[in-house]
């Protein structure tokens, strides 16, 4: 049996939410010091707020159904913060509006919980404990990297968080609040 696909982005964005709320909480518990050294990673975001503070960054790896995202988010307060991925490669502050609206090349509604969306911009939230940095893996399922396409077009994408939480249903944004911290994705790992 074939699953349409817009009911196969549902399915994974699900799974897909469910694992990263599994590892945010990992991540308040600490872990040993691994000394395995991680694959350099195919693009990068260093995350900054309007501040020009160094707020993280996600490194982007192609893998095999699309694009993994591994996210390190600094200085932010405990609470849940909407975060998607951006039509434009522009990170102008004080309100990051140069980043365009998601990125959304099929044309689709916003969220995983709206019948008539979720376009490839939608990540699930993040959510980030007392006392943790805030972690997360993500899967851009059916995404490429460049090409036809692909997420790095000719003008780019940008990576955001926002100040509340997605609601994962209202178009076009989730009703997730002010952008506050952004970063632009380029190509290699950031320096």
């Amino acid at each position: 049996m074939t699953i349409p696909r817009p009911i196969r982005h549902k399915l994974a964005t699900g799974l897909l939410a469910t694992a990263v709320v599994a590892l945010a909480g990992c991540a308040s518990m600490g872990g040993g010091g691994s000394t395995k050294k991680l694959p350099a990673a195919d693009a990068s975001a260093q995350l900054y707020d309007a501040r020009g503070a160094d707020r993280g960054r996600a490194d982007f790896y192609r893998d095999s159904d699309g694009l993994r995202i591994e996210l390190v988010a600094r200085g932010f307060a405990p609470g849940t913060y909407g975060m998607h991925v951006h039509a434009v490669g522009q990170c102008t502050p004080p309100d990051f509006t140069s980043a365009g609206p998601h990125w959304n090349p099929t044309g689709a509604q916003h969220g995983r919980d709206n019948p008539a969306g979720a376009h490839h911009g939608d990540l699930p939230n993040l959510v980030v404990e007392p006392g943790a940095i805030g972690r997360a893996t993500l899967k851009l399922v059916g995404t490429r990297l460049s090409g036809e396409g692909g997420l790095l077009d000719a003008d780019g994408a940008a990576f955001v968080i926002h100040a509340q939480a997605d609601d994962l249903k209202t178009d076009p944004s989730g009703n997730s609040g002010a952008r506050i911290a952004c970063g632009v994705v380029e190509l290699g790992a950031a320096k």
